[in-house]
């Protein structure tokens, strides 16, 4: 957890709602289904102090790494170490970004050892943005940018899906994430479970499990199938 998400805004509407510069070059389009290693856009603060919208590939490549091949494998990093890891502590410290999203899938293993995939998003509409951490990787010559997601306990109703969520970051908590800080151990605060009651727990298409699956479909949500043992029984 986190290992697929939605992010389908365009590149202009992430600037506006982010108040960023868009350094994407047009690299930015609607992805229903993101998986580990692929490009998605990230907005951090530039060398110059304002905010860009760039476009980075999921999975952390430290600076000093000798290979990129271990990126899937750091798509995530745990809230509670971020600050003593080796490969993450550097760029929690100085490198930090938003992620934007629309929602977030997990699957939750039922009787029989069917997975049933939810969607988990705003009711509202409203973008999220999930904590981040990047860093750039230059052993080939030509830099890649690169970023994990930030992981913490999950909080209410999301604990029944997964017992982990991604740090997710209300609008006004966005510039103190991004500003420089000598404790960026203060920042590390679930949000309170009045801001996540505006989430939705969707259940959606076992589609969405397969990579090469993309669209707006996979976000709609489809009927639960009631379990033999007891039909009136549902998750949410």
């Amino acid at each position: 957890m986190c290992g697929r998400y939605a992010t389908t805004r365009s590149a202009g509407d992430l600037s506006a709602l982010f108040e960023s510069y868009d350094e994407t070059g047009g690299a930015v389009g609607p992805d229903f289904n993101v998986a580990p290693t692929d490009l998605v856009p990230l907005v951090r603060l530039a060398p110059e102090g304002h905010r860009a919208l760039s476009v980075g590939r999921w999975g952390l490549v430290p600076h000093w790494s000798r290979s990129a091949t271990g990126a899937a494998r750091m798509i995530n990093a745990r809230a509670e170490t971020i600050a003593t890891s080796r490969a993450y502590a550097p760029s929690f410290a100085r490198r930090r970004c938003l992620l934007p999203a629309d929602g977030w899938y997990e699957w939750v293993r039922e009787p029989g050892g069917r997975r049933q995939p939810y969607y988990m998003t705003p009711t509202d509409g409203s973008v999220l943005a999930f904590a981040g951490i990047w860093s750039v990787w230059e052993a080939t010559g030509s830099p890649l940018l690169t970023f994990s997601v930030l992981t913490t306990a999950a909080v209410g109703e999301l604990a029944e899906v997964h017992d982990r969520m991604p740090l997710l970051l209300p609008r006004e908590r966005w510039a103190a994430w991004l500003a420089p800080t000598d404790e960026p151990a203060a920042l590390l605060a679930p949000p309170s479970t009045a801001w996540l009651a505006g989430l939705e727990i969707r259940p959606v298409s076992p589609a969405v499990g397969d990579v090469r699956n993309d669209g707006p479909g996979l976000t709609v949500r489809v009927p639960l199938a009631r379990p033999e043992t007891d039909p009136e029984l549902t998750l949410f």
